[in-house]
């Protein structure tokens, strides 16, 4: 176990006492945040010129599994807002410095969907749009938006124009009272909002040169951690989040069996079809927990050996960390059956764990159809879609 990690697990009571009180504000409560920030885990994949520690992405895997099995909402935030810093190290030295300069442990939000429009302007582009699954927000200084650079009024019909525009706390509103979900409540994932401000053009960035390493192999040349593409490292940091929300379930589903016995009189912990359930469910989430640090640790491998992870290799790694998280999910869901209509009562620790788990699959990164279609035609020779998270 890394020191971050470490760190989290010995802060894991505070984690967990924290959990209800982060649902109901719905948001991060301050002593969470700052277990996080005091574990060092959002320095992982900093650059070390910028302070950070250049950490191998299973390190990374590692501290939001360790976070999230305590705390849901707390495991979710240091994948989503901890996996920004891997990009932005390969973003212009000017940036970083602004973002990092004074505190490496800065905190960037990001929702990439391209909710915003841009007009190019001098310099730079006049931005505006509302943008919802901010996550972890409000202790965020920096943020990472998506958006389409308006077309020229003779342009000829053609795919947007996406790009990342990276704006400071100053530029933009956090919109109060907009986060109200089934589950991950206390990751605080807000919408935010702008009108017209103005983004220099060092601060914008084309996302399909960041998905396809061109802005890492340019800023970052010859480093095995940037060359390992926005497609592996972002469904990486989602699927950590998601599995690490499994895990605590498990435990939870564990202390619940140990005490249950139903009306009819049968006793949890001796019933055998209850026991090869639970047995299910944990062999997959090790399987899955070890596929996803194997598959990460090959990738990185062939980056430090100096070669280019391939189209191919990045819908493998789609398809097989899809199916991880899909693995434990499904695993999951006849436990809950058989914890009964008890299972459903708060106090009984269990319902929370799988409303978070249900909520943390429906993300974009792990959705099915995506990763497997789009596996499925590179198979056999057919177009990518353009909607592929790869």
């Amino acid at each position: 176990m890394n020191e971050c990690a470490e760190y989290v697990s010995q802060h894991a009571q505070t984690l967990r006492d924290d959990a209800l009180e982060g649902d109901h504000l719905r948001t991060l409560t301050s002593r969470t945040a700052q277990v996080l920030r005091d574990s060092g885990g959002f320095r992982l994949l900093l650059a070390k010129d910028r302070g950070g520690e250049e950490a191998h992405p299973v390190e990374f895997v590692n501290w939001v599994i360790a976070a999230g099995a305590e705390q849901p909402s707390a495991g979710w935030v240091a994948g989503v807002v901890g996996v920004h810093p891997w990009e932005i190290s390969f973003m212009d030295p000017q940036l970083q410095d602004e973002i990092y300069g004074a505190d490496p442990d800065t905190w960037v939000a990001s929702p990439y969907a391209p909710c915003g429009l841009a007009k190019p302007v001098e310099g730079g582009y006049l931005f505006s749009g509302d943008w919802p699954y901010s996550t972890g927000t409000d202790y965020c200084d920096w943020v990472i938006l998506g958006g389409a650079v308006e077309p020229a009024p003779d342009a000829q019909p053609s795919a947007p124009d996406v790009r990342h525009f990276v704006l400071p706390r100053s530029d933009y509103e956090i919109v109060e009272d907009s986060w109200h979900v089934m589950g991950l409540k206390g990751t605080g994932s807000k919408n935010v909002r702008m009108q017209d401000v103005f983004v220099p053009e060092y601060r914008v960035y084309e996302a399909g040169k960041v998905t396809e390493g061109v802005y890492a192999a340019q800023q970052r040349p010859g480093n095995p951690l940037y060359a390992m593409m926005f497609g592996v490292m972002f469904p990486a940091a989602i699927a950590a989040g998601t599995l690490a929300i499994a895990k605590g379930a498990l435990r939870a589903q564990q202390t619940y069996m140990s005490e249950r016995v139903s009306v009819m009189g049968s006793v949890a912990k001796t019933d055998p079809a209850y026991l090869s359930a639970l047995a299910v469910a944990e062999a997959d989430l090790d399987a899955s927990v070890l596929h996803l640090q194997h598959m990460l640790t090959e990738l990185y491998d062939h980056t430090s050996a100096g070669r280019a992870i391939t189209p191919a290799q990045r819908l493998r790694f789609r398809r097989n960390q899809v199916r991880a998280v899909d693995r434990v999910f499904e695993s999951f869901a006849p436990l809950v059956r058989m914890a009964g209509s008890a299972g459903i009562q708060e106090a009984s620790g269990l319902e929370r764990w799988w409303r978070d788990l249900q909520t943390a699959v429906t993300h974009i990164a792990n959705v099915q159809d995506n990763a497997y279609v789009s596996w499925g035609l590179h198979n056999f020779g057919g177009d990518i879609p353009p909607t592929a998270l790869y």
